[in-house]
């Protein structure tokens, strides 16, 4: 059974230590409220962590949808205890709302980045999930659905496929089939999809359509703005009719960067192009001469919402890295402690001045 769940040498490899002590592959297809299903050799069971992994695990290693756990049957239940996870790959990953590191899905072969072409479609949260996705390691994809409602398809993709460099973008109908095909060819037997987006956006009807049944719940949008309320409440992989797991995941409107360095870097490798051209390589590209970026600004050749977004992402990544760093936060104190006394000092003499 777990070999249609992508199941592998490279993993049985990786297995062996846990198998010596009689312990079996599963892998976690639901997660809801800290208890899973585990698919596994033996077939579908309900688990939850053994005491020593609850108390010894941090919470960021704590099983998520699409992991491979070691797990022990217990003996006559369709029950079992996870005792391990194993090695992680294409893993996501979100600050949480203590300012922790929140595990999403684990084991994504591709990123399956899901936006409305409604009102409520987003370039600048599409930036963002974009750089968790090249993070990952996963390859994304973007799906812009309801293009049935959508007078100008034809734009709009234009528009995304400008910001999402590197990544195929799909206009899909999950009412009328549109488009279906191209996303099912990206998920042959055994390769893991991941559909990250907003709520309302239209994940659970893509994915039963691509199911071919009505297994997820949905809701219809709200008139008044195009938005919707979130009709998944647990994290999901399912087995699509071609062999393909797809993973589906509660809307998530605002995600917070992670150690996204490489993935915001992939999205905006033009805006870093220019900012290599300035004349100072420590520019602000504010007020220095010779400074790329400003003429790119100033001639239309950047978007000012795009380079907006850039400084934006580069400053909540910064602010991790002082948040983890007491040097780096030291010296940032002292550069705002040297740029306060400098303003003051301007307003002083302004005002002696009049």
């Amino acid at each position: 059974m777990i070999d249609q769940y992508g199941w592998s040498e490279r993993l049985q490899r990786q297995f062996e230590p846990y198998a010596a002590d009689g312990l079996l592959p599963g892998r976690v297809i639901v997660q809801q409220r800290g208890l899973y299903r585990l698919a596994t050799p033996l077939g579908e069971v309900s688990a939850e962590l053994s005491g020593r992994f609850l108390h010894a695990a941090a919470p960021g290693e704590h099983p998520v949808a699409g992991d491979w756990t070691a797990c022990l049957p217990r003996p006559g239940e369709a029950r079992a205890d996870i005792r391990a996870v194993l090695p992680r790959e294409g893993l996501f990953q979100r600050k949480d709302p203590l300012g922790g590191v929140q595990a999403v899905a684990a084991h994504v072969d591709v990123a399956l980045l899901v936006a409305s072409l409604n009102a409520d479609l987003n370039l600048r949260r599409l930036e963002r999930y974009l750089a968790l996705a090249w993070q990952s390691g996963a390859q994304p994809a973007v799906v812009l659905t309801k293009a049935d409602l959508c007078p100008n398809v034809e734009d709009l993709v234009l528009a995304v496929e400008s910001t999402a460099v590197g990544a195929e973008v799909f206009a899909v109908s999950a009412l009328e089939g549109e488009g279906l095909d191209a996303v099912r060819a990206l998920l042959p037997p055994g390769r893991t999809g991941v559909l990250l987006g907003s709520s309302g956006v239209g994940k659970s009807t893509l994915v039963n359509a691509l199911l071919g049944e009505a297994r997820m719940a949905t809701r219809e949008i709200r008139e008044d703005d195009a938005r919707g309320r979130h009709t998944t409440t647990h994290r999901e992989l399912v087995l699509l009719p071609g062999g393909g797991l797809l993973l589906d995941t509660p809307g998530m409107r605002e995600l917070g960067l992670w150690d996204a360095d490489e993935g915001v870097s992939a999205i905006f490798a033009d805006v870093e192009a220019l900012a290599g051209q300035c004349r100072f390589s420590d520019c602000s590209h504010e007020r220095e001469p010779g400074c790329a970026v400003r003429a790119a600004l100033e001639r239309g050749a950047l978007d000012e919402g795009r380079w907006r977004s850039y400084v934006k992402l580069q400053r909540e990544l910064a602010w991790l890295d002082r948040r983890d760093d007491p040097l780096a936060r030291q010296e940032q104190r002292r550069i705002w402690t040297h740029r306060t006394k400098a303003f003051r000092a301007h307003l002083k003499q302004r005002d002696r001045d009049r």
